[in-house]
């Protein structure tokens, strides 16, 4: 692949990932992958492999809530389990400002301040999973143990 074609955001992951000890390469979709359904096919990966990146709002915080692309996240059971009150979505300034990237293109890492996350245990199931790499347009493979590495996450159960 091209280096060239992969944009700058998506490199300086690159390089935070490999900081963390982990050797992957970004692949690039020019035309974007718009849902988790879409990016598998492209993959040739099963949804629940995609790890979306979702950011909700908490005591006043980010929230970096990492789950499978296989359900949704139950925010009022993860509100409950974490006990620190409701859980919204964020909105997209929120996003932006606590991640410095846009919704579709949020990555695991690369914000500007670390943001509290939540892996999701169902992730797990898999052998290697895809996570966003920044910008809409850009993932990296990795493994769940791989995942919960580079973000400090804490693993629970978010969905159904």
């Amino acid at each position: 692949m091209d280096p060239v074609t992969i944009p700058a955001k998506a490199l300086a992951l690159q390089q935070q990932l490999r900081d963390l000890g982990v050797e992957r390469d970004i692949v690039h979709f020019p035309g974007g992958v718009h849902t988790a359904k879409a990016a598998a096919d492209a993959l040739g990966i099963e949804v629940g492999q995609i790890a979306n990146s979702l950011i909700f709002w908490m005591a006043d915080a980010p929230l970096l809530v990492m789950t499978s692309g296989r359900h949704r996240v139950d925010t009022d059971a993860l509100a409950s389990a974490l006990g620190e009150g409701p859980i919204g979505r964020a909105t997209p300034e929120q996003v932006r400002a606590a991640t410095s990237q846009v919704i579709g293109g949020v990555a695991p890492i690369g914000h500007p301040a670390p943001v509290r996350t939540i892996v999701d245990a169902a992730l797990a199931d898999y052998d290697r999973i895809s996570a966003a790499a920044g910008t809409p347009d850009t993932v990296f493979l990795l493994t769940f143990d791989e995942l919960v590495h580079i973000t400090g996450g804490t693993v629970m159960r978010v969905g159904d």
